[in-house]
């Protein structure tokens, strides 16, 4: 797998959201969560919560730091990843399946326009290099 599917759009964040139909999953990209090293803990808001766009919905520890991770569209939360709190090496191992965070109603689906291609977003992962 490519470490930036094409069927995702990013965020400057390092976020990543598959959108399908209203609703989108939302994950951390692989160069997240290799900068982080191994994670350890998983912080997820609860099923109902509203939040708007680049707004923080939770937090991941890994064995170097806790970083938040913020919402890349705005929308209610319908489900997140319980198998994350046993099994939080889930986000290292597959960022873009087992790894998943949350999934959300898309409320402003404009918004999306804003988010990056894979692309877009492996060109601003090299211009942040220098």
């Amino acid at each position: 797998m490519a470490n930036y599917p094409d069927n995702l759009l990013y965020t400057k964040d390092h976020e990543w959201v598959r959108v399908e139909g209203d609703q989108g999953t939302v994950g951390i990209t692989h160069f997240a969560q290799a900068e982080l090293g191994d994670i350890v803990y998983v912080e997820l808001p609860k099923a109902g919560e509203q939040l708007n766009q680049h707004e923080p919905f939770g937090s991941v520890e890994s064995v170097k730091a806790v970083s938040e991770v913020f919402m890349p569209i705005s929308g209610t939360i319908e489900k997140t990843n319980s198998n994350l709190a046993d099994s939080p090496e889930l986000v290292n191992n597959d960022p873009y399946g087992e790894g998943w965070m949350l999934v959300v109603k898309i409320e402003k689906a404009s918004e999306l326009d804003a988010l990056m291609s894979a692309a877009e977003y492996e060109d601003f992962l090299n211009e942040s290099k220098h």
